[in-house]
């Protein structure tokens, strides 16, 4: 049964240009949305407002920060608002939203006509973690649609899709990079001469939800192969002695059964399910990132030392 993520198409959605349109505004907020705008630029295109988060405060200094978008377009010496409906007040031909982080809601998209880059092959990972989502599925490839913008969420007929293999040991950080590479060079090839038709979306979709805290910790009872994409990811947690150890970076490697897991089988070693993980980097709680050989010479774990349990 369909749920309210499914496809909701507004009854008279503004149709997109039909030639290269000229002005636009730009709907952006995080680092990754900084390229495709900077290209737009550098191609000739007109910005005539950047629409991006409101500032934030980052770390324990009480100042708002701006947004990595922000940042750029005042640099690009471009306009910006908070508002998404000051979209509707510069004249524009379309609207470009890359990583904006809020649905636009249907009197923006009844006027303004609005594209989507997003990295996924849609209607696989629609949502906020299709890079996290598709290395933690074990996900060979992945790519980038160009998609018109709707409604519901990322439901909309694709305009073009790029491809882009996840290697076997790609970070979400290299992998997110390449994304943006892809993204960047298809959104101004797609606008330049003129949009194309769009074609609904085939196939059964999955979802990309935010990745919640508790996701982050690693079950060491599960195999080396899924620990090491958790890893990846950036965002991989345990425990040992009762403190955070956040790992930063590892590789797995055979050497442990299901009776080792969850236990050090070495000084930088730990074992999984099936398989163990060689720990490369790793941060203590309350201290910088390390060096796995440099912290294990000062925590000195010992062979058959759990990690994992509970706080």
């Amino acid at each position: 049964m369909p749920d309210n993520r499914e496809r909701v198409i507004v009854s008279e959605l503004a149709p997109l240009p039909s030639g290269r349109p000229e002005r636009l505004v730009y709907f952006g907020t995080p680092d990754v949305a900084v390229a495709p705008l900077e290209a737009l630029v550098a191609n000739g295109f007109d910005i005539a407002l950047v629409v991006t988060r409101s500032d934030k405060r980052r770390g324990r200094g009480s100042d708002l920060a701006p947004t990595p978008v922000k940042d750029a377009a005042r640099r690009l010496l471009i306009p910006v608002s908070h508002s998404v409906s000051d979209a509707l007040d510069v004249g524009s031909d379309l609207g470009v939203v890359v990583a904006f982080g809020q649905l636009i809601r249907e009197p923006v998209l009844t006027r303004l006509p609005m594209v989507n880059l997003h990295f996924s092959l849609l209607p696989r990972w629609r949502g906020a973690a299709p890079v996290e989502r598709a290395i933690l599925a074990g996900d060979a490839v992945t790519g980038v649609c160009l998609m018109q913008l709707e409604l519901g969420l990322d439901t909309g007929p694709i305009l073009d899709r790029v491809e882009v293999p996840i290697g076997d040991r790609q970070t979400a950080e290299e992998l997110r990079s390449q994304l943006v590479e892809a993204g960047t060079e298809q959104l101004v090839r797609n606008l330049a001469p003129g949009l194309g038709p769009a074609t609904p979306q085939v196939g059964e979709p999955t979802y990309a939800a935010k990745l919640e805290p508790a996701e982050s910790a690693i079950d060491w009872s599960r195999t080396a192969v899924e620990a090491d994409r958790l890893i990846r990811i950036g965002l991989a947690w345990t425990i040992f002695r009762g403190k955070r150890l956040k790992i930063l970076a590892a590789e797995p490697f055979d050497a442990a059964d299901t009776a080792d897991a969850g236990c050090f089988l070495g000084p930088v070693s730990v074992g999984c399910g099936s398989g163990s993980m060689r720990l490369r980097i790793v941060q203590p709680e309350g201290r910088p990132a390390m060096d796995a050989m440099a912290w294990s010479n000062g925590a000195r774990p010992v062979v058959g030392e759990r990690v994992g349990a509970a706080r």
